[in-house]
């Protein structure tokens, strides 16, 4: 059975910083794109960051370019993603996906899906 696990949320200050991680079992990343989306309460889910299996390339939304990061470790079958700069317009739950392809990761049509980890960031 594969499970995404996220870990790591929290509450923060504005222009703090958290680092999200998920981990992977039953499913070894090291040959899938791997992607982070948010969902804040009253909105749709969005797509926030992405990775390509080699880490070769990286999608951003524009929102978190210049603040968010995205790295593997494959070794630890791990993805994470360091946020920096934190806003209150971060506030959400945020979600690890995996797919095979870093376009179907950005577009939200991934194979595998965590649970969530809440982020809240105060002014």
């Amino acid at each position: 059975q594969v499970q995404l696990v996220e870990s790591g949320g929290g509450l923060v200050q504005a222009g703090g910083s958290l680092r999200l991680s998920c981990a992977a079992s039953g499913v070894t990343i090291s040959s899938y794109a791997m992607g982070w989306f948010r969902q804040a309460p009253g909105k749709e889910r969005e797509f926030v960051i992405a990775v390509s299996w080699n880490g070769g390339s990286t999608n951003y939304a524009d929102s978190v370019k210049g603040r968010f990061s995205i790295s593997r470790d494959n070794a630890k079958n791990t993805v994470y993603l360091q946020m920096n700069s934190l806003k209150p317009e971060d506030t959400a739950v945020y979600y690890c996906a995996a797919n095979r392809l870093l376009g179907m990761v950005r577009a939200g049509s991934s194979n595998y899906w965590g649970q969530g980890t809440q982020v809240t960031v105060s002014s």
